[in-house]
């Protein structure tokens, strides 16, 4: 049994600590059902012996029909009676053993699932960069009930151990030899579980793998699903998840009927102890050694040790599945998250949002120097306009402030405290994010909102909207507030979604504002609308807006250039203009668009100006 990870088993029973006068009361009725399960086979050896057979009763027999030992239709009702009576026993410790076990169940996985849950969003977007997330909502959805699982077993290992002991010490008074031949199949059963157990893991190894990963199909399809109906996609994705799920399928048949094999070597073991019992019991009633009714019971309780004996043996081999489940989730559970609270971090209140970067490196993991050498200063109130070609490392710079990465050299600093000193709560509640993508839950407008400060009342909510100009699309709608969005707001509009973002960051009211292209996807007139709102909330806020569209900078005290992860240019426009460098040839580009009679300049028109002049050299 060297396969069955003792570790793993007792790390798993610490889930029951909370539960423990459940646990108890579980582990009574198992002992209560065992020693009930004794009494099964006796009324049958009291019709056979006493009442058909006429042999007087003897013993602890004797003891069960008390008055009735001399009269053979009151031994009959007794006997009945005894019989219905352990039944009702039996049944009714059953249904109490199985609301506690359920309970405790219940409860286990919902503690381990939520402890998953928990661990899943303390690890960092780098972690959640390399994973995809159809694996981690497997791992947290159809692996999280390994511990009840495994904890849920145990009972009926239990109870099967005491049923095993209880009859079999039974069996060797009545007859030591019919007792000891029961046994012979022991060592069968033993190798066979020992030979199932270890060639069994790694199959099962693969079953989940792939079972995860036509989960993950699933999840990136449905999450995509805009970009394979407007390809016309859908046949393309069904193949795929086709060919993924049979791949799964056939493997999960493999190991099902490898389970099966192993379930009908088992049975044609104890079959064959039951065959050898049975056949030296009758021999040994022939000679007179026992009654039919021993013969019977002994009979029964063999059979009985059997079946303790299959549970045991069924047990232990679909425990493989648990510790398979339990590995993987261990394995999640026991990942250190690379951003976490620094020994001895304090909390910060309010800050005034004086921000310094100093010497910042950062790489992602198989792509080097993302960002080098990176250092400048935003004093509290400032907006500092941030621009450069795709990849430039724009948006890191930005996501290293509230610690979504931490830099592999140089420092950030928050009113002069190390950002790494600071508790990531506390750090996170100085900075509201707007995002590019609006990214919106299912539930009601005003659930979304309320998202940026959880206690805020329903005034506060409709405050916010008003200086995000989304109060009045709002109050058109039929069901206004309580309007359901859906899955990632598809019940409106992308500019409405985005003042929702913008209403939400005005309800968290953070000193540090950071603003990743809020308006690049939208046309003019809701850009307009936005910038106006925008404007009211970088008023007195440390802001960062990182824009593809030079005008939007107007306002801007200070603005960064960068290109291929450095700083190659930072100051006011009309100092950048001056310089003539790339911000002079981006905003040269866009002047001679608008000249030529192009009203606006696109998102991804500048995005392509920008990619034009990436390799324009510059000074530093």
């Amino acid at each position: 049994m060297s396969a069955i990870p003792f570790k793993d088993v007792i790390r798993t029973v610490r889930y029951l600590r909370p539960y423990r006068g459940l646990a108890a009361g579980s582990a009574l009725l198992t002992v209560l059902s065992s020693l009930a399960a004794l009494l099964t086979p006796w009324p049958l050896k009291i019709v056979v012996d006493h009442v058909l057979e006429r042999q007087p009763p003897s013993g602890a027999v004797a003891g069960m029909i008390g008055s009735f030992a001399g009269d053979r239709v009151g031994m009959l009702v007794a006997a009945v009676v005894g019989g219905l009576v352990v039944a009702l026993l039996l049944s009714s410790l059953h249904v109490l053993s199985n609301y506690a076990n359920t309970k405790l169940d219940q409860f286990i996985t919902l503690d381990f699932r939520s402890e998953l849950f928990l661990q899943a969003q303390r690890m960092s977007l780098a972690f959640h960069d390399r994973r995809r997330s159809g694996m981690i909502i497997y791992m947290i959805n159809s692996q999280g009930d390994a511990p009840a699982g495994l904890i849920m077993t145990l009972p009926l290992l239990a109870e099967s151990l005491l049923t095993l002991v209880g009859m079999f010490w039974i069996s060797v008074h009545m007859d030591w030899s019919l007792a000891l031949a029961s046994l012979a199949v022991v060592p069968f059963l033993y190798y066979s579980v020992g030979y199932y157990a270890t060639r069994i893991q790694d199959r099962l190894q693969q079953v989940r793998a792939l079972e995860s990963e036509s989960l993950s199909v699933i999840h990136e399809s449905l999450s995509m699903m805009r970009v394979i109906v407007a390809f016309g996609r859908e046949e393309h994705e069904y193949r795929r998840f086709r060919t993924q799920t049979s791949n799964a399928v056939a493997a999960r048949v493999r190991v099902t009927v490898r389970q099966t094999l192993f379930a009908l070597v088992v049975n044609m073991i104890t079959a064959m102890g039951s065959s050898a019992v049975l056949g030296l019991g009758a021999y040994h009633v022939m000679q007179g050694r026992l009654t039919v009714g021993q013969m019977l019971v002994v009979i029964a309780y063999i059979a009985a040790i059997y079946k303790p004996l299959e549970m045991i043996s069924y047990t232990i081999g679909s425990l493989q599945d648990r510790f398979i489940n339990l590995r993987s989730t261990f394995e999640l559970l026991d990942l250190k998250p690379d951003i976490q609270d620094a020994p001895g971090a304090r909390v910060i209140r309010r800050a005034l949002g004086h921000v310094v970067y100093e010497g910042i490196q950062f790489s992602y993991s198989g792509r080097s120097d993302t960002l080098r050498d990176i250092s400048f200063e935003a004093r509290a109130g400032q907006v500092i306009g941030i621009v450069g070609p795709t990849g430039a490392g724009k948006s890191t710079l930005v996501s290293l402030l509230p610690r979504f990465y931490d830099p592999v050299g140089g420092r950030i600093l928050l009113d002069g405290a190390d950002t790494v000193g600071l508790t990531l709560q506390s750090l996170r509640q100085q900075v509201s994010i707007v995002l590019q993508e609006p990214l919106l839950f299912s539930g009601t407008i005003a659930e979304n909102i309320r998202y940026g400060r959880l206690d805020a009342g329903k005034e506060e909510i409709v405050a916010a909207a008003k200086a995000a100009n989304a109060h009045d699309f709002i109050m058109a709608l039929p069901d206004q507030y309580s309007t359901v969005l859906g899955e990632r707001g598809a019940a409106i509009s992308g500019g409405e979604r985005q003042r929702l973002s913008v209403a939400r960051a005005f309800l968290k009211n953070a000193p540090v504002l950071i603003l990743d292209e809020p308006t690049s996807s939208v046309d003019s007139k809701t850009e307009a609308v936005i910038l106006d709102a925008l404007e009211r909330l970088m008023a007195g806020r440390t802001t960062f807006m990182i824009a593809h569209r030079l005008s939007t900078l107007h306002h801007a005290d200070r603005i960064l250039v960068l290109n291929h992860g450095r700083l190659v240019e930072q100051g006011s426009q009309s100092e950048l203009i001056r310089l003539g460098g790339l911000y002079h040839q981006l905003h040269e580009a866009q002047w001679a668009r608008s000249r030529r009679g192009t009203r606006g300049v696109g998102a991804l028109e500048t995005l392509e100006t920008l990619e034009t002049l990436e390799t324009a050299e510059t000074p530093a």
